[in-house]
């Protein structure tokens, strides 16, 4: 038997949270991790099985408004320095407070977290469609990408820390309905690699999922639209494959291909 079918692959996949139709997105990156019959994955909705999370051979996150407390931010913390690596997508660096006035903050309470994944999201304009460009096309997880145009929520955030940018957008206006709602024009990372220690952590903010059954508990009327954002586009499922394809190749260091 070769050395490739007898290794075994441990993921560990993070996906819950609020105001995101979290089901669609578990699903499909369950659908793509089960393409390596090799991956055995745990799925929690919170970071509070940290021993687990810590002990895989990497990390898979989609969540909104999801913070593992200051000890877990520490085991997340020494988990890449130590040669983990972090698949993060979409609202995994969100924190979202909605006032009474009807607007939403983003309070930064959680820097150790933010500083891990190097990023933190901010605010974002009404969703419509975006230019997203190459910014490094000599990079393998983004060589052969071409621009593209995604209908997802155009992140705008604060980064931390040196980032390797490998798609970016850009955005210069109003952000309406956040507290930080006036933006200058700038670029802003859509994928990108933070590396800390030994590990790295990579970075994709595309992914918006949203239904009417995920707002309840902020909208009294009905929520009309589906909306499905960039889960529609192919380059973004290839980005996915990339991304599950980069977190486990150091569990397959030495193994025939």
């Amino acid at each position: 038997m070769s050395d490739d079918i007898k290794k075994r692959i441990n993921a560990v996949l993070v996906a819950g949270g609020k105001y995101h139709d979290i089901d669609h997105p578990r699903l499909e990156i369950l659908r793509l991790l089960a393409e390596d019959e090799r991956i055995r994955v745990r799925v929690f909705e919170d970071y509070s099985n940290i021993e687990a999370i810590t002990a895989a051979d990497f990390l898979i996150t989609y969540t909104c408004d999801v913070i593992p407390s200051l000890p877990q931010q520490e085991a997340l913390r020494a988990f890449v320095e130590g040669g983990g690596r972090w698949y993060a997508l979409h609202g995994t660096n969100s924190i979202l407070r909605f006032l009474a006035d009807g607007r939403v903050d983003s309070p930064r309470w959680a820097p150790h977290f933010m500083e891990t994944l190097g990023s933190m999201f901010i605010a974002h304009p009404p969703i419509a469609p975006y230019r997203v460009t190459v910014a490094d096309p000599d990079h393998p997880l983004v060589q052969g990408v071409e621009p593209f145009e995604a209908t997802d929520e155009h992140y705008l955030v604060e980064t931390y820390g040196e980032l390797h940018v490998l798609l970016e957008t850009e955005f210069g206006g109003e952000a309406t309905g956040f507290v930080e709602d006036q933006w200058p024009q700038a670029k802003h990372p859509v994928f990108y690699l933070k590396p800390t220690g030994q590990g790295a952590v990579l970075y994709l903010t595309l992914g918006h999922c949203r239904g009417h059954y995920d707002m309840i508990d902020v909208k009294l009327d009905y929520y009309p639209v589906v909306e499905r954002g960039a889960w529609d586009l192919p380059v973004f499922h290839d980005l996915l494959r990339r991304g599950i394809a980069w977190a486990k190749s150091p569990a397959l260091e030495g193994v025939a291909p």
